[in-house]
């Protein structure tokens, strides 16, 4: 009989031979007319899981071909080291910003100043994970109308997340922020969605257009009924997922490249606990920052000029 270790380098072994599986078949470019001539495309990287300096963390983002990284706006006690690695490796960068208390007003004091903050340093956008899911629809709509008011002071462009626990956690209730906000762009992370709505969607697909065609930067992470994440989108059982979610993504880029606009998409799978574990020791079933980089260059293959 194996042991527990013979056990865990037969299985990791046999993970590394069907690696190459379900996303391969996207590592090519996607039936499409000729992009516009100011399309781009900016690939970033999540400190998500990530251990280490700012500078540790700008080294291997370069050395794995991102464009840039997406973080929360930095602490001042670290805000100086961040720019510094930005700059010293050439690196874009995106800001997450949120509020964090339960009452309302508090949470919307705490969002102004986070975002009023992050916009000085004008990055490529801003992403809200804005409000909550129990928070009223007029507590709510206050921090999205708030966004755009700076988004049109600043210059910087901001984006509400489809995130589960936030204003837009669910396809229905942003459909109805969609239809009464004109300004209101998204960045999409459709996982949570098919986490939510337990399906990958078939169901809705008015409004999960609607959404699309909002939507400005992509949070790309492969989801499915029981979650927000596989756990290696590159294993054959994933396959359904992973083709659902590239439709999905599909539709985003064609409709950037025609227009000749900016396309940002940050590669987002997590550490434990999103990434699924093995009971008692906690230990990883697969590696994070190889499923991101690998998936950023599918990415970069199938929407790249």
């Amino acid at each position: 009989m194996f042991n527990r270790r013979q056990f865990m380098a037969t299985t990791s072994t046999l993970g590394a031979g069907i690696a190459l599986g379900a996303l391969e078949s996207f590592a090519k470019p996607f039936v499409s007319t000729s992009p516009a001539e100011n399309f781009s495309l900016i690939l970033l990287a999540t400190n998500w899981g990530f251990e280490g300096s700012w500078e540790e963390f700008a080294s291997k983002v370069k050395a794995s071909g991102y464009d840039g990284v997406e973080v929360w706006f930095p602490g001042e006690e670290n805000r100086f080291q961040f720019f510094e690695a930005m700059k010293k490796h050439n690196l874009q960068y995106g800001f997450l910003v949120a509020g964090s208390d339960k009452d309302p007003a508090k949470h919307v004091e705490q969002f102004k100043e986070a975002l009023s903050t992050a916009v000085k340093s004008k990055p490529l956008y801003i992403n809200c994970h804005s409000g909550k899911d129990f928070f009223s629809y007029e507590a709510n709509k206050k921090l999205i109308d708030y966004s755009y008011q700076v988004a049109k002071d600043s210059g910087v462009l901001v984006y509400h997340e489809t995130h589960r626990g936030r204003i837009l956690y669910s396809a229905p209730i942003t459909r109805n922020f969609i239809e009464s906000t004109p300004a209101l762009r998204l960045t999409l992370d459709i996982s949570h969605w098919c986490n939510v709505h337990e399906s990958l969607l078939a169901d809705q697909e008015e409004t999960i257009a609607l959404a699309l065609s909002r939507t400005d930067h992509i949070h790309a992470r492969i989801g499915h009924a029981e979650g927000p994440q596989v756990n290696d989108p590159r294993a054959p059982e994933w396959s359904n997922a992973v083709e659902a979610h590239f439709a999905w993504w599909d539709k985003v880029v064609e409709q950037k490249r025609r227009e000749g606009k900016r396309m940002t998409i940050l590669t987002e799978f997590g550490p434990a606990d999103y990434m699924q574990t093995l009971p008692y020791s906690r230990q990883p079933v697969a590696d994070q920052w190889a499923i991101n980089a690998y998936m950023m260059e599918v990415l970069r293959k199938r929407y790249g000029k």
